[in-house]
């Protein structure tokens, strides 16, 4: 039965797909869909708007207008089918812990140390950092320096925080294993809204690690963006092998 009451409102133009609200909703009503948040039931909303201090982009409001009542019989059902989904496998990029968007403030001109028996300090300066949790609409890419990372390269390169990562915004994945089509799909994304200054993409000496600036470079094509690029080559003992500037794009 519908009857006017207040319900959740998303402005989708604003909204970045942190899915900070998603994780906020107690009733579940809310989650990530082609990297915008959604309320997937009115019924499943109560409106008390618990989820509107969670929203950074400030695009959740309570309107008031036709809707389904508030079922919490339903709402019980769905938590239980929701809870027993993420039990059956693992979780998704849709609203789950490890996606909700955080930064982190580094102090200004902070390096981390150079060893020396001292604790290195991080220079990471948010949060997720997996290419594919990443929404192109987040907040740290917009005017952003890019590092981009073959997701073996920390393990290899001991200086990756202090030469490459202060003061970028990085995102990290496989080119061999991950979803290549996704991921180029994403940087066009990402190119064409996020007003990216520069890139630099890190990759490995072995063959299958050299389609990571490939992904990169053709995402950077679809968009019809020149953006200066330089790809540098790490071996597999932790040296670099060579740095490469990339042509601009036509």
């Amino acid at each position: 039965m519908k009857t006017k009451r207040k319900i959740i409102k998303i402005d989708q133009e604003l909204c970045n797909g942190c899915g900070q609200c998603a994780t906020a909703c107690a009733e579940g009503a809310i989650e990530i869909r082609n990297n915008k948040a959604r309320v997937i039931s009115d019924r499943f909303c109560d409106g008390l708007g618990a989820c509107l201090g969670e929203c950074p982009m400030s695009a959740l409001t309570i309107v008031e207008r036709e809707a389904d009542d508030f079922d919490e019989k339903a709402v019980h059902v769905h938590l239980q089918a929701k809870k027993a989904a993420e039990q059956s496998g693992p979780p998704m990029a849709c609203g789950c812990p490890s996606t909700p968007i955080r930064s982190f403030k580094v102090p200004a001109g902070a390096k981390p140390a150079a060893g020396g028996g001292q604790q290195t300090e991080s220079a990471l300066s948010h949060w997720p950092v997996q290419i594919r949790l990443i929404p192109p609409q987040a907040p740290f890419l917009q005017n952003a320096d890019l590092l981009v990372v073959a997701d073996c390269v920390p393990i290899a390169y001991p200086d990756l925080h202090r030469e490459f990562l202060a003061g970028k915004a990085v995102m990290i994945g496989c080119p061999k294993f991950d979803d290549a089509e996704a991921y180029a799909e994403k940087f066009k994304e990402i190119f064409r809204i996020a007003n990216i200054k520069s890139v630099t993409v890190l990759d490995m000496e072995v063959p299958c690690c050299s389609a990571l600036s490939k992904i990169v470079k053709k995402g950077m094509q679809q968009a019809q963006k020149t953006v200066p690029m330089e790809v540098v080559t790490i071996s597999a003992q932790g040296r670099i092998l060579k740095r490469q500037k990339m042509a601009a794009l036509k």
